[in-house]
C-alpha cells in the first residue's frame, strides 16, 4: 500500500509541483496518472522513491514514511521499485544482455542468477533475439522494452513508468502499454505518467486527472479529461 497524505511541494523560486496532493495505491492496481507537462505528475513518482523531499506531508510505503528512512533502508525500498524513464538511460557501450545483468550485479545477485534470469525477462518482453546487440542497433521501442526487462529483472513490487512512451511511435507504444499490462497481471504494481490519450485508453482501469499541482479527478475506470 502506497499512501500520499497531504503532500506539498514547493520550490525556492515559490513555484508549487505539488499543493496538498492526497491519494493512496492498493497491492496489484494499475494507476495511471495524466495531465499536461508541469502538472506535477514527474515529482510525484520522485518523492516516492525519496529522489526528492516533499515541502510538506508524508508518503507511506506500507508502514514506512518515506522521507524518514536512513541510507541503508532507503536502498532497500529502492530494490523494491522499478524505474523505467522517457529516454530509456541505457549503458551505450554495454549490450542488452550486460544492461540487464548490470542492475541485477548492483542488487548483488549472482552469476548464476544473472545467467538464468536475464534471457526469462528478455523473453517476457519478446527481445530474446537482441540479447548481444548494443543500444545503437535497437529502435526506441526496443531501447524502451529493454530498459522494462531492466527494471522488473529484480522482481520489484512496484513498477514507475514515467512517459515511458514519450518518444515512441503509436505501434511501439502499445506494444510497451502491452507488456506493462502483463506484468501488471502477474502481480506488480504498476504507476504509469502520461499526457498521450491513446495510452489511457488503452491501459482502462484507475486514472488520476493532475491539473497544476492538484488531483482534479480520480476514476475507477479510464477517462482522460483534460
Amino acid at each position: 500500500m502506497i499512501y500520499y497524505d497531504k503532500v506539498s511541494k514547493i520550490y525556492p523560486d515559490k513555484s508549487v509541483a505539488l499543493d496538498g496532493i492526497s491519494f493512496g495505491v492498493e497491492p496489484k492496481e494499475f494507476v495511471t496518472i495524466v495531465g499536461h507537462s508541469g502538472a506535477g505528475k514527474t515529482t510525484l513518482m520522485k518523492l516516492l522513491i525519496a529522489e526528492d523531499k516533499p515541502t510538506g506531508g508524508t508518503i507511506s510505503f506500507e508502514s514506512l514514511n518515506v522521507n524518514k528512512l536512513n541510507k541503508k533502508q532507503l536502498n532497500k525500498l529502492r530494490r523494491r521499485v522499478g524505474m523505467v524513464f522517457q529516454d530509456f538511460r541505457l549503458i551505450p557501450n554495454k549490450t542488452v544482455y550486460e544492461n540487464i545483468a548490470f542492475a541485477m550485479e548492483a542488487s548483488g545477485r549472482s552469476d548464476s542468477q544473472i545467467s538464468a534470469d536475464v534471457p526469462h525477462v528478455l523473453e517476457l518482453v519478446d527481445l530474446s533475439h537482441k540479447i548481444w546487440s548494443f543500444p545503437k542497433e535497437l529502435s526506441g521501442g526496443e531501447s524502451q522494452r529493454v530498459a522494462i526487462a531492466r527494471a522488473i529483472v529484480n522482481n520489484p513490487e512496484i513498477i514507475i513508468a514515467d512517459e515511458p512512451t514519450g518518444n515512441l511511435d503509436p505501434a511501439n507504444t502499445f506494444e510497451v502499454i502491452r507488456i506493462l499490462k502483463k506484468i501488471n497481471e502477474l502481480g506488480t504494481t504498476v504507476l504509469l505518467t502520461t499526457h498521450n490519450k491513446g495510452v489511457v485508453d488503452a491501459v482502462g482501469g484507475r486514472v488520476i486527472t493532475m491539473e497544476k499541482g492538484k488531483i482534479v479527478r480520480d476514476d475507477k475506470s479510464g477517462k482522460y479529461i483534460l
